[in-house]
């Protein structure tokens, strides 16, 4: 037991986590031979079977889930040293891990210029993923705070009203409609729209607003990627409906045109949430302070 290291209980706790040898080795850029043969080395200083590989699925033994249980609390431990540390050292060192869903790209990392300029020891962790990747992460606990476009209904979370988020009916600008006004939901639902995957928080935001009207969406396509859907649509293959946001690189007059749509745009918004029972470290909670007290700063206006 006294061999094993910090190190073999983050590879052990990654594969617990993803089930997989080789998506632990992509989350924590090592090579798969590395996390094999750091499993191998744990489980000969523990002294029994940590895990059960069935096909490619890993399942844990009970000497597997009472090691991860203690790697967790391991973790805590040296996170809450951490903040201790970094409160006698006022913030001059820290660690502020984030994660955000795929359309937080086009304006989360705007948001961090400012305060790493006042704190520039600290060091910043941003994941990017879909909205399930990413409730995966706040389920595990895995990051600080989480960016969200809805958050979830089945979790004990503090929840942070941040910025607004409309979503808009975007086209080519060589389609025909780009030249109407007031469109009808009822026109709309004729032509053809790329959308984002199921369960994605957009696409459920979109389709509760049509069910609200009592309209069905003409869905063409689904790509789960902003940028291949704007693609798709600068090549003619419909209509979408994306956060004004992911427009912020080409801003409103690209070659993506926002159509004017009865009802639209649709004024969601944006939230940042944390586990109620998670104590925020000293950074995490600079940070969410540094956002309120700047929250004009990061209005669309200045995304765009």
């Amino acid at each position: 037991m006294k061999n094993a290291t910090l190190h073999q209980f983050e590879v052990f706790a990654a594969i617990a986590r993803t089930g997989s040898f080789t998506k632990a080795a992509e989350e924590l850029f090592l090579t798969q031979p590395t996390v094999s043969q750091q499993m191998k080395q744990l489980t000969k200083a523990i002294g029994v079977p940590l895990y059960e590989q069935i096909g490619r699925k890993i399942y844990l033994t009970e000497a597997g889930q009472a090691v991860l249980d203690a790697s967790k609390n391991i973790t805590s431990c040296l996170d809450q040293l951490q903040e201790v540390i970094a409160d006698l050292q006022g913030l001059k060192k820290g660690n502020l891990r984030l994660a955000t869903i795929t359309t937080g790209k086009y304006f989360v990392p705007r948001l961090l210029g400012e305060f790493r300029q006042q704190y520039p020891g600290i060091s910043i962790s941003l994941q990017i993923g879909n909205r399930q990747q990413i409730l995966e992460r706040l389920a595990n606990n895995l990051d600080d705070l989480y960016f969200l476009g809805k958050p979830p209904s089945n979790l004990d979370i503090n929840i942070r009203h941040f910025l607004e988020n409309p979503l808009v009916v975007i086209a080519s600008r060589q389609h025909p409609l780009v030249k109407e006004k007031k469109i009808s939901l009822e026109r709309l639902v004729n032509e053809p729209l790329i959308m984002r995957e199921s369960g994605s928080g957009t696409r459920m935001a979109v389709e509760e607003f049509f069910s609200e009207n009592r309209l069905k969406m003409n869905v063409e396509m689904e790509i789960s990627s902003n940028e291949a859907i704007k693609q798709a649509v600068y090549g003619g293959l419909g209509l979408s409906i994306l956060s004004l946001y992911s427009l912020a690189l080409e801003g409103i007059n690209g070659p993506l045109a926002v159509l004017d749509v009865e009802g639209f745009p649709l004024q969601k918004h944006w939230y940042i949430i944390y586990q109620k029972s998670k104590q925020l470290s000293i950074v995490a909670q600079t940070f969410l302070d540094y956002l309120f007290a700047h929250d004009e700063a990061v209005s669309i206006a200045q995304i765009f």
